[in-house]
């Protein structure tokens, strides 16, 4: 089976080429590109395409993608928000994901993001590299005792309730998926207006999309902190930025952006930056943006490989894969 892996990392490179080790019969080539209608060409030839979240398989692409002959696609990633199910299996297309790559990641990354902002380690660091050692300005709260609310609770969230149970913290959750377990189960909106923290951990849908709303935010409490690991959809940037020039939002931590794909996961430093909306909401000065990197540990990317190779080398051989979309 051959292989076009889009939207390519050099990171990922040795990871892919250990698991692919462990196959026979699976050759992978690396294109930078990310896959959309101008870069489906790069696929002929190749049996298959793998592909992440930024990627856009939409009915047009898959479209594109059957002419060719391509007969799977192998997310590297657990979200399939940016292909077209319905179209995939239309066309005969297989679709496979990684569903868990590693949870702790993810929840520890929220976690330092959570921290962060409530502490201003980031601020600090700068000011003692300048050998400015004044604390005024860094005064932080406990997590001990705080209430935090989690939007969807699934292996990730299971997770961050484990961390935040260690840190003494109230924990609510808002997820009609899950049994009892050592959090409060609420509804979503009495998680809004109960909650200190609030973190997003669940998918995008059409149901989710905009899930934090200017209705969401008039329910929170006024200086909320915000975290989002999950995808940038499900907050309404528009409205978020008015919670935050309005001070509803006291801090506000993303991993993942509305309109990343346009920005992430590539070297911006000398080009000047379209996106207003980004340039915007990155200057206020309690926002903590990082570039969707909560899934970057080695055991992580350890995982995403070996799962993605055997899902290919299922597919290949027509044998059984639980991770069929």
């Amino acid at each position: 089976m051959k292989v076009a892996l889009f939207s390519s990392q050099k990171y990922e490179h040795a990871f892919f080429s250990k698991a692919i080790s462990k196959f026979n019969g699976i050759e992978i080539a690396y294109f930078e590109n990310s896959l959309k209608r101008e870069t489906v060409f790069l696929a002929s030839g190749y049996d298959a395409v793998c592909v992440f979240v930024n990627d856009d398989l939409n009915a047009c692409v898959l479209g594109d993608l059957a002419e060719l002959g391509i007969k799977f696609v192998a997310l590297r990633c657990a979200g399939y928000n940016n292909v077209d199910i319905e179209s995939a299996h239309a066309l005969g297309i297989q679709v496979v994901r990684v569903p868990s790559y590693s949870p702790e990641a993810v929840a520890e990354h929220c976690m330092a993001l959570i921290l962060t902002l409530a502490r201003k380690t980031h601020k600090a660091y700068n000011r003692v590299r300048e050998e400015n050692f004044d604390l005024n300005g860094l005064l932080g709260f406990n997590i001990h005792n705080k209430t935090v609310g989690l939007i969807g609770c699934g292996k990730i969230g299971q997770s961050l309730v484990s961390i935040l149970n260690g840190f003494g913290a109230h924990t609510l959750v808002y997820d009609p998926n899950i049994g009892e377990g050592s959090y409060t189960q609420v509804s979503l909106d009495m998680l809004l207006e109960q909650s200190d923290i609030i973190s997003l951990h669940c998918p995008l849908t059409e149901a989710t999309h905009h899930l934090i709303d200017e209705a969401a935010f008039g329910k929170m409490k006024s200086g909320v902190m915000l975290i989002n690991t999950s995808r940038g959809a499900l907050i309404d940037t528009q409205s978020c930025i008015t919670a935050l020039k309005s001070r509803k939002i006291g801090y506000l931590g993303l991993d993942v952006y509305e309109q990343e794909s346009e920005l992430f996961f590539k070297d911006r430093s000398e080009e000047i930056i379209q996106d207003d909306t980004f340039v915007r909401l990155s200057g206020f000065p309690n926002v903590l943006i990082t570039g969707h990197q909560g899934f970057f540990t080695q055991e992580a990317l350890t995982e995403i490989a070996m799962t993605t190779v055997k899902n290919l080398y299922a597919l290949k051989n027509k044998t059984h894969t639980p991770n069929i979309v």
